[in-house]
């Protein structure tokens, strides 16, 4: 027995949407109902569990055999859902190997080296996330049942009690058994299309050292992040407290039923002598800039409103397991455009930042529930939520955090791939580099807070809006003019930034001419170390550090300007399948992030003897013992990888009690 593919059908009162399957594995309630399996690539075999139908023993010592490879799609869930299930059964998971030098922090559950994730193969070629959505865009001969949605609302998840039903809260095979022999084929026909995948993906093969990054994923998903489950509780409580006296202020101002509603509010303030379209984030401060009284007040209330943080403790208290951590929370190559991690459930990724100088003070007081010193001493308790929602995670009692994220690695990496050496220069003398480009660009020394300071800011904000080939449109979507700058400003802006890095400007366009070429000829093209491979309808961008980025059936069509523009099949931002897109510079955004996505990921094998308990882009979170040394973390954390041979990278860091931003 080499693989085994499988598929399960599970039942369980935790909503497994909401709450992640960690904590849905987790309910008393929990059951595995069908375990579907393939030996080899054999015939599929149905194991009928709610009946009374056991897995065969040879199977069950495959599950905790590391040498069987075991293949699922997300097989995140079949792995943690049958760690319980062999947990039930008395059974050893063996937690004690090369892959868990922590062990007890994942000793619960199954070694993730033992396992495969088809979905992972599918987003690596750049195809959909959804068993549905590969079948469909692969075109395959078995495609996944349409019925199976109807089936799992009725077998997996609590049913309403009703009179007809005789006030049962669960349907079991029995209640309707045509539906549960449907129920069984479509577990079989998910195996099948599982290895339809895995048959017709078998000529791109996902390197070794990816599925090693995938095990280090999942082994930081095991352990988990602990949350302050009382500050939750304590923050949900002032949350509603403090909404419930805005809308009172609201109501007493207004005398509207329900100031809450855009359209009451539009009106209202019409009546007063405001017009407006939109009452969203950006335009309810523009209006704050030249209102008067009573409107004003009755803004900035309404401010406080909307700036709910509610929902992301919300999270908290539904992700949290029994050990008061939150498991699952990344989502590997959850970006496959990069293969950038992507957040689940909480999002570490879009959390507020926090620029409270009495942040401890605050985070106790809400910790307290003290609500009426929380109003004395803050303009907003809203605020005060947002800014502490980073502050609910928290180390291990005795332990702490240490932090420690990459300086400046996207402009960086920009500057080593295209050879802009002054750039390069300015990061190995360790400056400021926006100073560095300001002064590039205006031909003057510029020093933050000193001689020409003020032109830094537009150095960086030209700096972080012209790296990808963007122009006027993306200095204003960075706030161009909210910073002050005037419209007839931003072009000269741009092309300063461009005459200033003329090798970044070339690379884009040596990218767009080599993803041309290679899709017109099926030749293998090169720059600056990037190779572009067509390869049977795909296009590869072949990365430093050997994997590939992947491009559904490639094509040259026209764009807006009536120009050759490149375009490939991929997700859009309306989340359909659908023809896509681009060219060089936003070939090069893709490339510039995946290669930051490597060295992140370089970063975290080189720190895997240490608890790494979340990242976010260029960033790392640590839990350690109160003696670690942050400049040693650093210092591992900056190494450069072998195959980014000349790139200087820069680490910091700092340490804390509990998670933020420094």
């Amino acid at each position: 027995m080499k693989t085994i593919s499988i598929d399960i059908e599970t039942f369980s009162d935790i909503n497994l949407a909401k709450c992640g399957v960690y904590k849905y594995a987790e309910s008393p309630a929990f059951e595995i109902l069908l375990f579907g399996y393939s030996v080899d690539g054999g015939e599929v075999q149905v194991v009928d569990l709610a009946q009374g139908e056991r897995i065969p023993s040879a199977i069950l010592d495959a599950l905790t055999d590391e040498s069987v490879t075991k293949w699922a799609f997300n097989a995140s869930f079949e792995r943690v859902c049958l760690s319980r299930y062999l947990r039930d059964l008395g059974m050893s998971l063996d937690p004690f190997h090369d892959h868990h030098p922590l062990s007890q922090d994942c000793a619960r559950f199954l070694n993730p080296a033992g396992w495969k994730c088809s979905m992972v193969w599918s987003a690596y070629m750049g195809l959909p996330l959804s068993l549905e959505g590969v079948g469909a865009v692969l075109k395959l001969d078995s495609q996944k049942m349409k019925e199976g949605k109807d089936l799992i609302r009725y077998f997996c998840v609590p049913c309403k009690e009703t009179k007809s039903n005789g006030g049962r809260t669960r349907n079991l095979p029995q209640h309707a058994l045509d539906k549960w022999t449907l129920f069984k084929s479509y577990n079989k026909r998910d195996v099948e299309v599982e290895m339809a995948i895995q048959d017709r993906l078998k000529k791109y093969p996902v390197p070794e050292p990816v599925w090693d990054e995938y095990y280090l994923d999942q082994e930081i998903n095991d352990r988990g992040i602990a949350v302050d489950k009382e500050l939750v509780r304590q923050a949900v409580a002032i949350d509603a407290m403090s909404r419930e006296h805005l809308m009172a202020a609201l109501k007493e101002k207004t005398g509207l039923e329900n100031p809450n509603s855009v359209l009451q509010m539009r009106s209202w303030l019409a009546e007063q002598g405001m017009e407006t379209e939109s009452l969203g984030k950006k335009r309810v401060a523009e209006m704050l800039k030249t209102v008067r009284e009573p409107l004003r007040s009755v803004l900035l209330l309404r401010q406080q409103l909307a700036k709910s943080s509610v929902k992301k403790y919300q999270a908290m208290e539904m992700t949290a397991c029994d050990d008061s951590r939150a498991h699952g929370m990344f989502q590997f190559y959850g970006a496959n455009r990069t293969g950038r991690f992507s957040g689940r459930k909480i999002q570490l990724q879009n959390l507020p930042q926090n620029h409270m100088p009495d942040l401890a003070e605050a985070r106790a007081l809400v910790r307290q529930g003290n609500y009426a010193v929380l109003t004395l001493l803050y303009d907003s308790v809203p605020d005060v939520l947002s800014q502490l929602i980073r502050t609910a995670f928290i180390p291990k009692s005795g332990m702490k955090f240490i932090v420690s994220d990459f300086s400046a690695i996207e402009a960086r990496v920009i500057a080593w791939l295209a050879g802009e050496t002054w750039k390069s220069e300015a990061f190995a003398k360790g400056k400021d580099i926006y100073c560095s480009t300001a002064s590039k660009m205006f031909g003057v020394p510029v020093v933050k807070h000193g001689v020409n300071g003020e032109l830094r800011q537009k150095g960086k904000i030209t700096e972080l809006a012209c790296g990808y080939g963007g122009s006027v449109g993306a200095l204003k979507a960075m706030g161009a003019l909210d910073m002050g700058l005037a419209e007839e400003e931003l072009r000269p802006l741009v092309d300063s930034w461009r005459s200033a890095n003329p090798h970044i400007v070339q690379f884009w366009w040596d990218v767009d001419r080599c993803v041309k070429q290679a899709i017109k000829t099926h030749l293998p093209q090169e720059t600056r170390g990037i190779r572009f491979l067509w390869q049977s309808g795909m296009l590869f961008i072949r990365l430093p550090s050997g994997r590939r980025l992947s491009y559904v059936k490639p094509g040259i069509g026209e764009n807006k300007f009536g120009g050759e523009s490149v375009t490939y099949e991929g997700i859009g931002a309306t989340k359909k399948w659908e023809r896509l897109e681009s060219y060089g510079p936003k070939f090069v955004e893709n490339i510039v992030q995946a290669i930051s996505r490597d060295i992140l990921c370089y970063a975290m094998q080189t720190l895997r003897c240490c608890a790494i308990v979340g990242h976010v882009h260029d960033e790392l979170i640590i839990e350690c013992r109160k003696d670690a040394s942050v400049t040693a973390i650093c210092e591992q954390m900056g190494r450069t990888p072998p195959w980014a041979e000349g790139l200087l990278l820069r680490a910091d860091g700092y340490e804390c009690e509990f998670y933020q931003k420094d």
